[in-house]
């Protein structure tokens, strides 16, 4: 039996004990991650999923104390704003100067859109601050043609756990050329960096395919009615529609289409791929859309059932493919914090940009390394089409997309 001075005593030395635990910790040099997503608008869904997946990799990485000496903290802002309902290019603009006005931050992950990235990397740039993107496409950003625009200072610092629309898009061309035998498609784009990057690629690629291109257009985000351009779609009957573009206007799309050409093919790039858009679209105006993502699909891998079911416990939801590329690019991120620190050298947001540069990392998608412009090295897209599955929940991405393949390489 344990007396009530006995027990004072075990109270005092398990508090002196979490006491030299909480001094130790302190003593830890503190490093930040940088957190840039689209918290707010269409497309927020989607970005708390991604979030997640940066959290669990930090937190995992303190509790094991994976770099000794160090504990991560994260700075999270929010590119989204009421008024543009959906990523803010100007306030991703600002979120990259308070980023590098944080000399604690020495590397960060984002954004979640390409707009949002073409107006950062320039800042990051001069900031000499890396960035890993889980999910932002658009080729511009990394050519080297564009690097007088996107990386002024000289190194990259613009990396990727995805592939570009270099890829998304004219894979996705050879997909249904090949694999839906359409024999004409019309294009349409959301006027974003995004979409009319990825429109542009495929339909280069359809054409060059032998696919009619029966019209495109540009779609104003923020417009309530699309039905004149649909009508129009109508009148010309092509076999296929195809989207390039993320939430606020695909989902106002998907569920007019459904009215007005409910017989044609519909299919899009990732921006309609995700919670955000099942939930704004419903069924069944969402059912039938085909979409790709620029990675392999990683949430029915084996290897990721561990982080499946610790997702899924800890947050209440189900992962998407890009709460995983984020969770993997935090790893490339701790272990380059790792790498330098056990140099001896300081954790410089220089010397951490160039351990990302050389990163071999495994992951739950594989070994994740960049080329010299900081594109992953992997190219793979997948396609999916929305059938709905009554017995999963309306917006869990596992069960209500489906997984058909890899699309063909160009």
């Amino acid at each position: 039996m344990i007396t009530r001075r006995a027990a004072a005593r075990l109270l005092a030395g398990t508090a002196a004990t979490a006491a030299f635990g909480a001094a130790a910790h302190a003593e830890d040099k503190v490093v930040k991650i940088g957190i840039n997503l689209s918290l707010t608008g269409a497309d927020a869904e989607d970005a708390l999923r991604i979030k997640n997946g940066i959290v669990m990799a930090v937190d995992d990485a303190n509790k094991a104390h994976t770099v000794p000496g160090y504990t991560f903290e994260l700075l999270t802002l929010d590119d989204g704003s009421a008024t543009a309902g959906q990523y803010d290019p100007a306030q991703a603009a600002t979120n990259a100067r308070k980023m590098v006005s944080d000399q604690d931050v020495v590397a960060a992950i984002g954004p979640q859109m390409s707009g949002a990235g073409k107006a950062m990397a320039p800042i990051l740039s001069q900031g000499d601050l890396a960035t890993i993107t889980p999910s932002s496409t658009n080729p511009d950003i990394t050519s080297p043609k564009f690097a007088e625009q996107f990386r002024p200072a000289g190194k990259p610092i613009y990396f990727r756990t995805v592939t570009t629309d270099a890829f998304q898009g004219p894979n996705m061309a050879n997909y249904m050329a090949e694999k839906l035998k359409i024999t004409s498609v019309y294009i349409l784009d959301d006027s974003g960096a995004y979409g009319v990057g990825l429109a542009d690629a495929y339909q280069a690629q359809i054409e060059k395919k032998g696919v009619k291109v029966l019209g495109r257009d540009r779609l104003d985000p923020k417009a309530a009615d699309y039905s004149a351009v649909l009508t129009k779609i109508k009148a010309l009957n092509p076999q296929a529609v195809y989207y390039g573009g993320v939430g606020q206007a695909g989902i106002k799309l998907a569920k007019q289409a459904y009215d007005i050409i409910p017989g044609a093919i519909k299919a899009g790039g990732d921006g309609v791929y995700g919670a955000t858009f099942l939930n704004g679209a419903g069924f069944p105006a969402a059912d039938g859309w085909y979409a790709t993502i620029a990675s392999p699909h990683l949430t029915g891998d084996t290897k990721a059932a561990d982080f499946m079911k610790t997702y899924a416990t800890r947050f209440g939801m189900s992962p998407e493919d890009y709460s995983i590329t984020a969770y993997d690019g935090t790893l490339v991120i701790i272990d380059a914090v790792k790498r330098v620190a056990a140099t001896g050298k300081p954790v410089t947001r220089s010397l951490v940009r160039d351990a990302i540069q050389s990163a071999k990392v495994p992951t739950i998608q594989g070994i994740v390394s960049f080329d010299e412009n900081g594109d992953l090295a992997d190219r793979t897209v997948s396609v999916f089409q929305i059938k709905k599955d009554p017995n999963g929940k309306m917006d869990d991405v596992s069960a209500q997309y489906h997984y058909i393949d890899v699309a063909p390489q160009s």
